[in-house]
């Protein structure tokens, strides 16, 4: 790659291909790179105008006559659980999240063959290996951790370790959020409710770091499968006129937000 295309990020169209969300549709992506000393610069940028990170790449839909994917932001200050969210903290009073670098583990890929083989069988991930597994965590030029959730121990009080790992989510840090790139849990553990757990979590973590946002990806109305983003409010969604809030009642405000 040429120093030039490091220091100015180039863009490049996909063609076009079944949407794997919305039946009957095609999606087309632009995308660009994440390399050099500005990468999570980039990032930071790309990211406030509804790009997502998988590995060194940087993406957003860019579909010939759909607009149907919505980045969506938590604001994680004003976030208050509602009574089911609050049935799920409790019911996950036994699970501890240890923030840790980004490195791929074995058991960590364990629980995501699991899950990938009980939730998305037939998804574009279904065949990753445990190298492809290990690109997806260490192929990052910006700055990204890791959270493993452990069943407490007797000893989790004072060590801050748990035992039994349940869930892990790949998270990049942004200057003004956290941003959720990938997340998996235990399937047999499904009645916990982990990958809602884990969105409350994010959200007390941003708010303990100072950070406004927790950014979820993309929102889909009609789509089963990202319809749980909407009921993280309040929350902004990215319109061609920027960043518009969402409060309980689902309607979105008229007014752009910073």
């Amino acid at each position: 790659m040429t120093q030039h295309s490091r220091d100015t990020p180039q863009f490049y169209l996909t063609a076009p291909s079944p949407c794997p969300y919305l039946p009957g549709r095609h999606e087309r992506k632009v995308f660009t790179h994440l390399v050099g000393d500005k990468a999570g610069d980039l990032n930071d940028l790309l990211t406030h105008g509804g790009f997502r990170r998988s590995q060194s790449i940087a993406y957003r839909p860019a579909c010939d006559q759909c607009r149907a994917c919505v980045s969506v932001r938590v604001i994680a200050n004003e976030f208050r659980p509602s009574r089911n969210f609050r049935k799920i903290l409790a019911r996950n009073a036994d699970v501890i999240g240890e923030q840790r670098t980004a490195v791929p583990t074995s058991e960590q890929y364990s629980v995501f063959r699991a899950y990938l083989d009980r939730r998305h069988r037939n998804g574009g991930m279904a065949d990753m290996t445990v190298l492809d597994y290990a690109m997806m965590v260490e192929d990052s030029h910006v700055e990204t951790r890791i959270i493993e959730y452990r069943k407490r121990n007797v000893d989790s009080a004072i060590t801050g370790r748990g035992d039994e790992l349940m869930a892990v989510a790949l998270t990049d840090v942004l200057s003004d959020g956290l941003s959720m790139v990938y997340s998996f849990f235990e399937p047999s553990q499904e009645s916990r409710s982990l990958g809602t757990f884990m969105i409350l979590d994010h959200i007390a973590r941003a708010r303990r770091q100072g950070l406004p946002y927790v950014y979820l990806g993309y929102w889909i109305e009609g789509s089963r499968k990202m319809d749980y983003k909407s009921r993280f409010l309040p929350q902004q969604r990215l319109a061609p006129s920027g960043w518009l809030r969402v409060d309980a009642t689902g309607e979105a405000l008229s007014e752009p937000q910073d």
